[in-house]
């Protein structure tokens, strides 16, 4: 294995027994925190008074951050050093969880999920990087599917634990505990040996210019739907969002130590694999963030219920990983499993399209199950199969790369859903405030007619979650099978 260690510590024969645990408890603490926090914010909203965009930011500020940072974190955690990295973005994270919990405003409150999403960021990237740096072959196969596995794990349990330590101990007794593992987890990480790319420097001029443009884009799209499409603050942030992404995407070529190398991104068989991770998860989360809510509103399930409904989509996330690698492992072709982990999820998307207020159960379960295992599946192996194929010296760049598309497809994900929801609604009933309230599960005295527009709705919107999955499924297949895979040394 080919990776540049730094030359203060001698190499070990074998990584420390605890670089798996401490970084997959790293990657299962951020999952978490990631499903969870939604859970907590009625109660954030009664105790700060608010309501609206602010309260709402709990939410998409640490998912915008996390997308934002992701790159960044990965790109300069090869130059610093990735045990480095992961030690700070642990206690970063640490921090923003305890000012949360100790928060007198939602302004406070908001500031600091920021803060969290950015530590967030950095262990997941940094996490990635210590796995494929520490690991080859056979093992790295089984360490980045239990990252999957426990990825999954994350967002699987992620609700229903942080709703029972807010019965508990209150929502900012919940952040307290986030807070106190990630101390934890900072500790463990320092028993990991150092590895780094070499003396080059990280552009950190680049990296703002990417975190600008990613921050300006995904305020556009998070508060279009409050403000309007053509408010000129959303038209504004949009086009100086466009404007700073084509200056760095310019930048990147001209740089001797990129974020983002162009090489990277020229290999094709990477990006394949770069772009089956981001269908996948946008065809993954707009049932998961949303379809609880109509399961309530159309079926009259209790949260409970819909929780355990929602099991037919998180459990195979949660065994699939594992297989799969296992599989990959035993000689099956890894692009032969990816393909049919694609077809899975658009399977399950467009089938969603059958969703029912008649038979909601039924008509959820088997679409469920296909997009849970073909989203398990993926995990298990393309994180994996695409660090095989970058550098050594550029896996935290790679394992960023991967993990920003991951965090951008929910944020982008999530507002956008919302987005064409609410609109449909709007534009069936006629009212945006109805609308709001329909969207939100709150069915008036017209149940028979709001139903009918919410189905529509959901309807109409999974089927362009459906088609944009199929049209970036058959890209990564296009680019998967373009080349042989350039196995890294």
């Amino acid at each position: 294995m080919n990776t540049a260690v730094s030359p203060a510590e001698p190499t070990p024969a074998r990584p420390s027994p605890l670089t798996l645990p401490v970084v997959l408890v790293g990657i299962v603490l951020v999952a978490m925190s990631i499903s969870g926090t939604a859970v907590a914010l009625p109660s954030i909203g009664r105790d700060l008074d608010a309501s609206g965009s602010p309260l709402n930011w709990v939410v998409a500020g640490y998912n915008l951050a996390f997308a934002a940072m992701t790159l960044v974190a990965g790109a300069a955690a090869d130059r610093v050093g990735r045990r480095r990295m992961f030690v700070t973005a642990a206690l970063v994270f640490a921090t923003g969880f305890a000012v949360t919990a100790t928060g007198p405003s939602i302004a406070l409150v908001d500031i600091a999920r920021i803060v969290s999403g950015a530590g967030g960021a950095g262990v997941m990237a940094a996490g990635g990087a210590i796995l494929a740096s520490e690991y080859d072959g056979v093992a790295r196969n089984r360490a980045f599917a239990l990252m999957g596995t426990m990825a999954g794990v994350g967002i699987a349990v992620g609700p229903t634990l942080s709703g029972s330590l807010i019965a508990v101990a209150g929502w900012q007794g919940s952040f307290a505990v986030f807070a106190a593992i990630g101390l934890l987890v900072a500790l463990g990480a320092t028993r990991i040996r150092e590895s780094r790319a070499g003396g080059a420097r990280t552009d950190w001029y680049s990296g703002a210019l990417f975190i600008a443009s990613l921050t300006l884009l995904m305020f556009a799209l998070l508060e279009a739907p409050a403000l309007g499409w053509t408010h000129p603050a959303i038209l504004a942030c949009a086009a100086a969002g466009l404007i700073a992404l084509a200056v760095f995407a310019t930048s990147q070529r001209r740089s001797a130590s990129p974020i983002l190398a162009p090489a990277l991104v020229a290999n094709r068989t990477f990006m394949g694999w770069s772009m089956a991770t981001l269908a996948t998860s946008i065809g993954f989360l707009g049932a998961l963030v949303f379809l609880p809510t109509y399961l309530q509103a159309a079926g009259g399930l209790s949260p409970a219920a819909s929780g355990a409904v929602m099991l037919l989509l998180t459990a195979p996330v949660l065994v699939m990983p594992m297989s799969a690698a296992a599989l990959v492992n035993r000689g099956v072709s890894a692009k032969a499993l990816i393909v049919a982990a694609l077809a899975a999820v658009v399977a399950g998307d467009l089938w969603l399209m059958a969703l029912s207020p008649e038979r909601p159960l039924a008509s959820v379960a088997v679409p469920l199950l296909l997009i849970g295992i073909g989203m398990g599946v993926s995990f298990g192996i393309t994180d994996g199969q695409a660090m095989a194929l970058a550098p050594a010296e550029a896996v935290g760049m790679a394992a960023g790369f991967l993990n920003t598309l991951r965090g951008a497809a929910e944020a982008l994900v999530i507002a956008a859903f919302s987005a064409s929801i609410t609109g449909l609604l709007r534009h069936r009933l006629g009212d945006g405030a109805r609308a709001a309230d329909v969207g939100a599960g709150r069915l008036g005295i017209d149940r028979a007619a709001e139903l009918d527009a919410f189905t529509w709705s959901w309807r109409a919107t999974q089927l362009g979650t459906g088609i944009v999955c199929l049209v970036l499924s058959i890209v990564a297949a296009a680019l998967i099978f373009a080349h042989a895979p350039r196995r890294r040394p």
